[in-house]
């Protein structure tokens, strides 16, 4: 849970240590829209991605399901900088199928964190391993640090592509093929 005093305090401290006079009219209320702000972007931290994932749905058939570019925004633990970008997941059933929209929220559950992409990727393969129980997952993340097009190497454009596969998908090249050329159509 998010701290709003704390956080006010530290913005504050912030502003005077750059050089900024946190009186001025544009500064005035800013500790407190940054407050405000945190605890919406890292709404995730007291998030379960359970929560997302039990409501499934039984299916005669156990075929390939493919959720792609699922838009998200995260930010780095390392910089405090924002990371953005799509993720994509494939799944083969064992009989229960999730809601769509599911996939999509336990992406969002995992990037609304202090994080880094690597680790975010394995979560959401992890979580859909557990919760849903499928022959197998693969997830990609594809993602744009502003912490390496910002600052640093300042290489705008420039994407990480991060990638976990579990169960059926890891070993099986033709299953991780499908996968690429669904997610490339």
């Amino acid at each position: 849970m998010v701290d709003q005093k704390k956080i006010e305090e530290a913005v504050r401290l912030l502003l005077e240590g750059i050089g900024e006079d946190v009186t001025r009219e544009g500064l005035a209320d800013t500790p407190n829209r940054v407050a405000r702000m945190y605890e919406e972007i890292y709404r995730g931290m007291d998030d379960d991605p359970a929560i997302h994932l039990s409501k499934t749905f039984t299916v005669d058939s156990n075929e390939i399901v493919v959720e792609k570019d699922i838009t998200f925004y995260s930010t780095c633990e390392h910089h405090l900088m924002p990371f953005y970008g799509k993720a994509h997941i494939a799944y083969l059933p064992c009989g229960r199928v999730v809601g769509l929209s599911k996939l999509a929220r336990t992406v969002e559950v995992y990037a609304r964190r202090l994080q880094i992409q690597e680790q975010m990727t394995t979560q959401v393969a992890e979580a859909i391993m557990e919760h849903l129980r499928p022959q197998g997952v693969m997830v990609m993340v594809e993602a744009e640090h502003m912490c390496m097009t910002m600052r640093g190497v300042a290489k705008p454009g420039s994407r990480t592509v991060t990638m976990a596969a579990r169960g059926c998908f890891q070993d099986n090249a033709q299953l991780q093929q499908y996968f690429f050329e669904m997610i490339r159509r």
